[in-house]
């Protein structure tokens, strides 16, 4: 295993422990009309893990390389600071509707098991340093750092769950 699937298992795990004992109404109390619910923000990560995973297909079946050498790697870090506001793109927004903690542990590993079969497809990793997809956030991102990307996005959202589990 490495060190891009242990963050992503070691990130998962911790979402889960954040959500797994709040009762229907903490999951889903927004605290502002133009926030987020706990279930929203996991939707959000559902959705966005799907279309990532979507995106890595793409490149892999695009074989869109660049020379590997001179494909840069983009300071994607600052995803984690949460000071740095950034808007989800339209089609990552989550359901409106209410959700139960169980039906989105299950939408969630349902995401993460089309990922893990994408990697479980790839012989040589390698090339995910070779390989660009355009990314709406970050521009032509090489996939090693969209896969980077899934864990420091779903650790940035987990620090927004534990601020809004404070307020219940």
């Amino acid at each position: 295993m490495d060190k891009f699937e242990e963050n992503l298992i070691k990130t998962r795990e911790q979402l889960l422990n954040e959500i797994s004992s709040l009762s229907f109404d903490e999951f889903n109390r927004r605290f502002e009309m133009n926030k987020w619910s706990i279930a929203q923000v996991c939707h959000h990560l559902v959705i966005s893990e799907s279309l990532m995973a979507k995106a890595i297909m793409f490149g892999l079946d695009q074989k869109n390389q660049k020379n590997p050498t001179k494909t840069e790697h983009i300071p994607i870090r600052f995803v984690s600071d949460r000071s740095n506001k950034i808007q989800a793109p339209k089609i990552t927004e989550p359901s409106s509707e209410p959700f139960q903690v169980l039906q989105i542990v299950q939408l969630l590993s349902d995401s993460r098991n089309k990922l893990m079969d994408v990697f479980s497809k790839i012989d040589d990793k390698s090339i995910l340093k070779a390989i660009v997809v355009n990314h709406s956030v970050f521009g032509d991102l090489p996939l090693d750092q969209w896969v980077e990307l899934l864990y420091l996005h779903e650790q940035r959202h987990i620090e927004q769950i534990k601020d809004l589990k404070a307020l219940c």
